[in-house]
């Protein structure tokens, strides 16, 4: 089994590969440095956003990032209140990005 790596590490490496990419990120809600679950949320500045999470997969052994919410902004923001009031351990990083890019898919963010 491969070690878990902390959140805020993975948070932080992650933050910076957007700034490389120039795709503008903020961190919105920091959870526990440990062991939080992150959710990132992606407005395309057109009104719309989409959030994202990570789950297990066990068909293929691995992470993968799945939608948690998409709508309006508005909407997407209520979803991520209400994750937020239940777990407060919970990280959200917020892009904003007119082409949609997250860089989620980058295997080296797995």
């Amino acid at each position: 089994m491969t070690p878990r790596l902390a959140t805020h590490v993975w948070v932080g490496a992650y933050l910076a590969r957007l700034r490389i990419a120039a795709i503008p990120a903020v961190l919105r809600a920091k959870g526990d440095a440990e062991a939080g679950a992150v959710i990132v949320s992606l407005a395309t500045m057109d009104g719309r956003a989409k959030a994202f999470q990570r789950r297990f997969d066990l068909m293929t052994d691995s992470r993968v990032w799945e939608t948690l919410a998409e709508g309006t902004e508005a909407e997407v923001d209520a979803v991520l209140a209400r994750a937020r009031a239940r777990d407060p351990d919970l990280w959200i990083v917020e892009i904003e990005d007119p082409k949609g890019r997250t860089l989620l898919e980058d295997p080296s963010l797995g």
